[in-house]
């Protein structure tokens, strides 16, 4: 007789929720994912940037080299996302531009550079006038710039979308509900119990819920609010020129503001970084603070149409690193991505499925394994009696 799949409850439908879900799936898994948001968390407020360049910070260098490690994975897997589904994830390739308006900016941006640099990543050093030939609707304030031609950017929501197809036709099912609690038997964890009191069994769970994570588990999971505007160039400004036609080349990123392009001349002005719990309502506040700032950055962008204006829950963690492991027989945690989920989606689905089939994980995430908090060495999982629902809610 053949053998039965692994059962596989995947909590959690944005980007990482999904990546894990086909990934388990293509892998021969009878795999299920709940979800309470109906994929309209995080990911779909997200902007989409792959970013591993112009993403790397002072002291977060292990973060850098997995997100390096992330951008080849991630390439393979829209290449066969594409193939399997007859649809492309949006996957652009004209890089980020940084620019600096001022000597405090411009020192800024050096001395980012040269830490760059020094860890091998390729960046170019441009004066005002080239970078202004890059993007010309640039503010004339621009003194210079530096280009990351290895950043690349994914429409996100297309990606979610064709994430979707591609694990639906190799068999997962969805779910959506809210989760309250994990089900703990003698050996582990067994399952997840719903805000009705259905009980979801399977051999494997895998929390991918994001900000929500750290309410079921004693994980240091906290949310961080963002606000993202879509703007729309008009059509009486596309006559008026082809280069309108696609807002700005590539990403494009101020001190305090990136832009980032879509096809038919769309373009995604993020994101504001707030601390307010699991706040994800758009304030006038956060509009006005992203729009000031596109404007002083790209002038034009007062002409352009108001698409759109979201806010979602990231989730951040002491380090602005993610968190994947085992927690406990049946029990794997995939969460913490903060601003990297989009671009560790991949990655982080061949992890998961490695620790889901018993094999070993790619070394990169090491120093991510969720032992390296102090708080939750002895363990994670909540008291088996505790009778208060866990959870607001998954909605990544």
């Amino acid at each position: 007789m053949a053998a039965q799949p692994a059962e596989v409850l995947v909590v959690g439908g944005g980007a990482i929720g999904l990546a894990v879900a086909y990934r388990l799936a293509e892998r021969g898994a009878a795999v299920r994912v709940i979800d309470a948001s109906g994929g309209r968390g995080a990911s779909w407020a997200a902007a989409g940037m792959l970013a591993p360049v112009t993403e790397a910070a002072f002291g977060e260098e292990e973060l850098t080299r997995l997100n390096l490690a992330a951008v080849p994975v991630f390439q393979r897997l829209a290449a066969e996302l594409r193939e399997r589904t007859g649809q492309p994830v949006g996957l652009r390739t004209e890089g980020t531009l940084a620019v600096a308006f001022n000597a405090d900016d411009r020192a800024a941006l050096d001395r980012l550079t040269d830490f760059r640099t020094g860890l091998g990543l390729s960046t170019q050093r441009l004066n005002g006038t080239a970078t202004r030939a890059l993007e010309p609707y640039l503010a004339a304030g621009v003194r210079g710039g530096v280009l990351a031609a290895d950043d690349l950017s994914v429409d996100n929501r297309r990606y979610l979308g064709v994430l979707r197809s591609a694990a639906e036709a190799a068999g997962v099912s969805f779910v959506t509900a809210e989760i309250t609690g994990l089900l703990h038997g003698a050996t582990g964890v067994e399952g997840v119990r719903t805000a009705t009191g259905d009980q979801l069994r399977a051999g494997t769970v895998v929390l991918c819920g994001g900000a929500a994570t750290g309410a079921l588990v004693r994980l240091p999971v906290h949310p961080v609010k963002g606000q993202i505007l879509r703007l729309a160039v008009p059509e009486r400004l596309r006559s008026a020129g082809p280069v309108l036609t696609r807002t700005v080349r590539g990403i494009v990123r101020g001190s305090e503001i990136y832009l980032v392009p879509r096809p038919g001349g769309e373009v995604v002005v993020g994101a504001t970084s707030e601390q307010q719990g699991h706040d994800t309502g758009v304030t006038a506040g956060g509009v006005y603070e992203l729009l000031r700032n596109a404007y002083e950055l790209l002038p034009v962008s007062s002409e352009f149409s108001f698409v759109e204006a979201r806010a979602g829950s990231r989730p951040g963690t002491p380090d602005n690193g993610p968190i994947l492991g085992r927690l406990a027989d049946g029990l794997v945690v995939a969460t913490g991505h903060y601003r990297n989920g989009i671009l560790l989606s991949a990655l982080t689905a061949d992890a998961v499925a490695a620790l889901v089939q018993g094999e070993p994980v790619a070394p990169a995430w090491t120093p991510f394994h969720p032992e390296r908090f102090a708080s939750v060495a002895a363990s994670q999982l909540p008291p088996r009696s505790t009778a208060e629902p866990a959870s607001a809610g998954l909605t990544t």
